[in-house]
Formats: C-alpha cells, sequence, structure tokens
C-alpha cells in the first residue's frame, strides 16, 4: 500500500465515529472507556473483541451476524481497519467500533468482567522461542484475558498455524483451562461453529489458496 493510500485512510478514520485511537498516555494513565464500553455503545449488550482485527472481516461479519451483541477490533495498524470501519459506517452497523492500540494493554482497556468474547484470528505464530512472548495465547496475554473476561467467558483462535493450533492446545492442557472445542481442519472435518466456516479474511483465502488446513479452538480460561 503506498503512503498517499495510508494517509489518505488514517484521515478518513479520524472521521469515523466508530474508531478510536488514543496514545499509549491516555491509556497508561486511565483510559476513559474503561468499565464504560455499554455506554460508548448506548446498550448493555455483550461485548465481544476481535485481536489483531487486521481489515476488520471478522469483527463486521459477527456484528452483521449477532446486532445483539457489540463487536470491537482492536489493531495497531488503522490503515488495514479502515476497510473494516468504512464498512461498517456504510452499512449503518451500530454495534461495531474499531480500536488502533497494542493488544498488550487489553487489560488497560477494559474492566474486569466487562468482555464476553474474544475471538484471535490469524495471529503471528511467533515461531521462534525468543518471540513466546509476542504469541497471542502465551500464559501472560491469558492472563490479561482472564482478568477482563466474564467468568464464563470464552476465546476463540483461528489459525492457518498448525504450530500455534499445537501450541495453544498444549498450553491450556498444560495449565488445566477448559479445552470446549478443537478442529485441526475446519473445513474437512465437521463440527465447527458456523461463524468459523462462515465468514473468511482475506488471509485466510490465501492461505485456502495454497492448501493450507485452518485448524480453531473454543475455550475457556480458568
Amino acid at each position: 500500500m503506498g503512503s498517499k493510500n495510508k494517509l489518505k485512510r488514517f484521515k478518513e478514520n479520524e472521521t469515523f465515529s466508530n474508531v478510536i485511537q488514543p496514545k499509549r498516555e491516555e491509556i497508561l494513565e486511565g483510559f476513559q472507556l474503561k468499565g464504560k464500553w455499554n455506554d460508548f455503545f448506548k446498550n448493555d449488550h455483550p461485548i465481544v473483541l476481535e485481536l489483531g482485527c487486521g481489515k476488520g472481516e471478522y469483527t463486521v461479519g459477527l456484528a452483521q451476524r449477532n446486532p445483539d451483541k457489540n463487536y470491537i477490533g482492536i489493531d495497531i495498524k488503522g490503515a488495514r481497519f479502515w476497510r473494516g470501519a468504512k464498512s461498517a459506517q456504510e452499512e449503518n452497523l451500530e454495534n461495531v467500533a474499531f480500536l488502533r492500540t497494542q493488544i498488550e494493554l487489553v487489560d488497560l482497556l477494559f474492566a474486569e468482567n466487562e468482555v464476553d468474547e474474544i475471538w484471535i484470528t490469524f495471529p503471528d505464530p511467533q515461531i521462534k522461542y525468543k518471540r513466546t512472548k509476542h504469541r497471542m495465547t502465551n500464559p501472560v496475554f491469558l492472563k490479561k484475558y482472564q482478568q477482563i473476561l466474564k467468568p464464563k467467558g470464552v476465546v476463540h483462535l483461528k489459525t492457518d498455524s498448525e504450530f500455534m493450533h499445537g501450541y495453544t492446545l498444549g498450553l491450556l492442557q498444560g495449565q488445566g483451562h477448559e479445552i470446549l472445542y478443537s478442529n485441526h481442519d475446519v473445513y474437512k472435518n465437521a463440527g465447527s461453529p458456523a461463524e468459523v466456516l462462515e465468514i473468511q479474511t482475506f488471509y485466510e483465502n490465501q492461505y485456502l489458496d495454497k492448501g493450507k488446513p485452518i485448524t480453531y479452538i473454543q475455550f475457556r480460561i480458568n
């Protein structure tokens, strides 16, 4: 993407009512929407996050299917989620927001028990050992998710990485978390939820074209 296109998207994001772009200092000093997201959406519907939302296909796709839930896509790359934010504006989806920030700050963005579900879609598997701290299902991240999730809150991991799938399963089993469902090839093996099969991201289509299996885990953090 050219720098002119990026700048144009950044400018347009600033005009969207569904895009929030706090400075890091604002978050560290006390984020004003923490604990008040239902005020932002003007309802008391469940709150669902998509972490590392990319172009926002899942955030928008889920919001279209479930108008009784509020969806927030989080990513540091505003030029990417511009597409999802624009689509949500054009379709008058009032249950969608996009938050431009770093995922590791998630526990400073939401209050305890404020979130009902978390979706992690096609994260970088960070295969090298020294990158373990950046894996979005490592123990540190799981603790952050547990802090903001309601007691029965659910996490969904959809990935093309067999490594990420296996790493996460092993970690969940080793730490005694509750694995609700697991599938190592969702389009080949029956049983995955409709939302896993019916919504496909830009990158997922690229992986499918290469014949890569798509995996899915649904779990609770104990």
